[in-house]
Formats: C-alpha cells, sequence, structure tokens
C-alpha cells in the first residue's frame, strides 16, 4: 500500500476519538510497546517501548532511551468534528419518522453535512456479572442521513441561512412504525443484550469513503484530515525511527476540538503525570526533568489552512501555503501558536537534515483563527515548542481536502526529529 492508502484505511478504520487511539495502539503493538495502566504499577527499563491509554481516547507512547540528552515530544489529536447522540435520542416527527436527537461537537461547517451517508460510532459499558465492561462499537454501514429541505420550500436556500441545530439537523434513522431500535443495534454490535447497556458515548460519523484524486493523484479528500492526517504520519515517523538518544514520545490527545479542557485533553495533566512517572521509575528527579523539558522541543501538529482557490482575500498576502509544496510552519502574534523564532529554527534545520520543504502560515489580520493543542500544552509541561500542520482545505467540513505528497514529508521529518 501506499502511504495515501494507509491513511485512508486508517481513516476509515477510525470514525471517531477511542477508535482512532485504538487503531495507534495496534499499530505501536505491532511494533513491540508495551500496553501499560495509569491504575497500576509500572517497571520501566532502558530500551523499553511503552504505550498508556486514558479514558480510551487519549494516548502516550514513549521509548526509553540508554541515555537521556533531551526531550522530543510529538503531539496531535483524535477527535473532529462531528454530531453527539443525546440520552434517550430516538424522536418520532411528522407522526411518520423516527430521527435522532444530537448535539453539535465542535465548530464544525454545518451545511456539508446534509444529504450524506452517516453512521454511529463509541463506546459502551456492558454489565457483565458484577464488573462494568468497556466496548467500542461501530455500526460501520450507512444508517442515517440529514435530507436537506427542497429549494421550493426555500427560496432563499443559496442566500446563506441560519440553521436551527435542535430542529433541522437531526439525522433521519427510520420510518415510525418499524420494529427497529438503535439501542438494539448497538448493543448487536457490543455483543450484549439491550438491557445490559450500562452507558455510552456515542458519535454520529460520515461515512463517505475517502479519495485520491486531480489529474496526478495530487489531491486527498476523506472524512477527519483534520486531525488523523496528521496523527497517522506522525505516528508512522515515529516508528521508523531509531529512537535511541532521547527520551521520545507520541502524543494523541483528545477534546482538541472543544477546548482540551478534559482529564483527557492537552489541557489536564496527562503528559506532566507520565513525565514524572517515567523520571521517578527510573531514578531521575524533578530537577533533572526541568532541565531536559529546557534542552527539548515539542512539534504541536494539528493540520493548517491553505490558501483558498476561490476564496484568496481571506489568506494573509504573504504567508499562503499551498497544497503539495510542503508542511505548514505556523506563526501567531496573538500567541495561539506555540512558535517562536528559535522554535521555529530548530524545526526549518530539522526539516532541512529531512530534505522537506516548509511554508509559513500566519492569519490574515482581520481573521483571527482559533488556538491548537501546543499553546494549551505548554500550561503544564513548558518547554520550546512549534506548531506545525499540512495544507488543506474545507476545515472542519466532513469531507476534507489536502494533498498526497504532504503527508510523505511530514513522516520524513517525523522521523528526523525522533533520530
Amino acid at each position: 500500500m501506499t502511504l495515501t492508502e494507509e491513511l485512508l484505511a486508517f481513516i476509515k478504520k477510525s470514525p471517531v476519538n477511542y477508535l482512532a487511539a485504538a487503531n495507534a495502539a495496534r499499530m505501536l503493538e505491532e511494533n513491540g510497546f508495551k500496553a501499560l495502566r495509569e491504575d497500576r504499577r509500572w517497571e520501566l527499563i532502558p530500551g523499553g517501548s511503552y504505550y498508556v491509554i486514558r479514558n480510551d481516547s487519549a494516548l502516550l507512547a514513549f521509548t526509553i532511551p540508554e541515555e537521556f540528552s533531551r526531550i522530543r515530544i510529538c503531539a496531535s489529536h483524535a477527535d473532529s468534528p462531528c454530531f453527539k447522540l443525546k440520552e434517550n435520542p430516538g424522536m418520532e416527527r411528522a407522526n411518520a419518522y423516527v430521527v435522532l436527537n444530537v448535539e453539535k461537537y465542535g465548530g464544525a461547517l454545518i451545511d456539508p453535512w446534509f444529504d450524506r451517508p452517516l453512521s454511529v460510532a463509541g463506546r459502551v459499558f456492558v454489565r457483565d456479572e458484577d464488573r462494568l465492561v468497556r466496548r467500542l462499537v461501530d455500526l460501520d454501514r450507512d444508517i442515517l442521513l440529514i435530507p436537506s429541505l427542497a429549494i421550493h420550500m426555500n427560496r432563499n436556500a443559496n442566500a446563506g441561512v441560519k440553521h436551527d441545530l435542535q430542529q433541522e439537523l437531526l439525522p433521519l434513522f427510520a420510518l415510525s412504525g418499524d420494529r427497529v431500535s438503535l439501542d438494539g443495534l448497538i448493543a448487536d454490535a457490543a455483543g450484549c443484550d439491550v438491557e445490559d447497556v450500562a452507558g455510552s458515548d456515542l458519535y454520529v460519523y460520515n461515512r463517505q469513503a475517502g479519495s485520491q484524486w486531480g489529474p496526478k493523484g495530487e489531491f486527498i479528500s476523506a472524512p477527519r484530515l483534520d486531525d488523523l492526517q496528521c496523527a497517522f504520519t506522525t505516528l508512522k515517523g515515529f516508528l521508523s525511527a531509531e529512537r535511541r538518544k532521547s527520551l521520545c514520545m507520541y502524543a494523541l490527545f483528545d477534546n482538541e476540538e472543544v477546548g482540551s479542557d478534559t482529564r483527557q485533553g492537552a489541557d489536564s495533566t496527562f503528559l506532566r503525570d507520565i513525565l514524572i512517572r517515567i523520571y521517578r521509575q527510573l531514578g531521575r528527579d524533578y530537577e533533572q526533568l526541568c532541565m531536559d523539558l529546557a534542552a527539548g522541543l515539542m512539534i504541536s501538529a494539528d493540520n493548517a489552512h491553505a490558501v483558498h482557490p476561490n476564496y484568496a482575500a481571506k489568506a494573509d498576502p504573504v504567508n499562503r501555503p499551498v497544497i503539495g509544496s510542503g508542511v505548514v510552519l505556523k506563526f501567531s502574534g496573538a500567541q495561539r501558536y506555540c512558535t517562536d523564532g528559535y522554535s521555529a529554527a530548530l524545526f526549518r534545520e530539522i526539516c532541512s537534515k529531512a530534505g522537506c520543504r516548509v511554508q509559513v502560515f500566519t492569519n490574515n489580520s482581520d481573521i483571527p483563527g482559533g488556538s491548537t493543542l501546543g499553546i494549551i500544552s505548554m500550561s503544564h509541561v513548558s518547554m520550546p515548542a512549534v506548531d506545525i500542520g499540512l495544507p488543506q482545505l474545507a476545515m472542519h467540513s466532513p469531507y476534507e481536502t489536502a494533498g498526497s505528497r504532504d503527508g510523505e514529508d511530514l513522516v520524513k521529518i517525523s522521523k528526523e526529529f525522533f533520530e
């Protein structure tokens, strides 16, 4: 398989955060990494490779070097904008249909969600004798759709419409009277009876398959490129590197799209907790941790805005990344990105050694952008850090577009970084 084929396969198997973390863990185990649990004592050894998952959706993998010199961390996130099922989601509408009660998760671009094949995935907690067991589920078939209103009934549809999320964005599930329930389908996917499901976290996702397209196959379009494209390619680079000289860490956080302030997000103690446990296990004190962080570097990898062919005026007049022209280095005078002159210089040196190009992104001064997990992580683990990403169009749409060659560059850069 080509890297693009591998990426699209990973995205298809990772419709929600929990499955993305599980698939990353599977790749790590195939490469000799050992699973650890936060609620158990650890026994770490120099040369060992380990990973730990928090709340089923955030993952930290690390390799213990024979000799410590510095810390290398590359972080991305597993979640993407979508719709979350509310409790008791089934609702009857117009005395004819069953729809599902959902709420928006993250800053989703709403219009592209209409008239697409949708499904449901997530996790459920099942009663198994005297304990609760977590099971990941994915219905993995076209089972929902949010139908548009015909233009005959809304002549202003193409003039820009504000949508009523509670009324207009409820996915159509079934016809009234059909003896089918979502609870039953979820229980079947979990391999249990409906009454044994004690709790769940379920999301609606776009099932449209990703594709590579263009005269030379230069473009890729798929759901969840932000940020599974970075998550996957940096993991490939991490696994292909010879991680012998530094404490190397791959981080996959959750809930970046809703602010990161959860126990599995970048604004949690997860990264700090794991670093402290590693250092104590190996007989290194807190001062040594602070020294190694100061000499280290974090890469926050989260996709970046490419200049749009039809909305070029929305971009900065000078710093306008283009799909197919390399990895993007992101700057913000408002400190929404963690890049500064020092970390940018370090990153450019890494890219030069990897033989890869670097582009620069800054926001149009009249259009403030969002922040990323990098600047948020710095409030818990302070170290030199740089924000980067792969250039893409239609960010936060359920079907985004990026470049096939840029991901190859990020694999090479990540490999060089960890070596």
